[in-house]
């Protein structure tokens, strides 16, 4: 083949419009993610992008809204015990999950219902 596949470049996940300030509060100030600036050319049709190392998260407006019940963005975490316990100290409720063999994950609920996974792969 004369191309490849290199890496994913970004997830976008869905809002119902004017919910950029919830998707700030919860993918800011609880996940820790930053804003990342969307091109001007895009910002008339609102939503908000987020980045953390390694990983690149948008929140388009969508309507009619539908969240995301089972497909998911999968993000590793280091230290996911720590940080899982952190988030939960924030108010927000995890499902944790042991059948991935060789990981430890857990799964939440953004704001708008959209189902996000964090994980940790075991060490060897």
């Amino acid at each position: 083949m004369d191309f490849k596949i290199k890496k994913i470049d970004h997830i976008q996940l869905s809002a119902p419009t004017g919910s950029e300030d919830e998707a700030r509060d919860f993918y800011i100030n609880i996940l820790g993610f930053e804003e990342e600036i969307k091109p001007k050319v895009l910002q008339k049709n609102g939503g908000v992008w987020f980045k953390s190392e390694g990983v690149s998260l948008h929140i388009g407006i969508e309507e009619p809204f539908q969240s995301l019940k089972k497909a998911h963005p999968a993000i590793e975490v280091e230290n996911l015990p720590i940080f899982q316990r952190y988030i939960e100290e924030k108010g927000i409720v995890t499902q944790s999950d042991n059948k991935l063999p060789g990981a430890i994950r857990f799964y939440v609920r953004d704001p708008f219902g959209n189902r996000l996974e964090f994980l940790e792969w075991n060490k060897k």
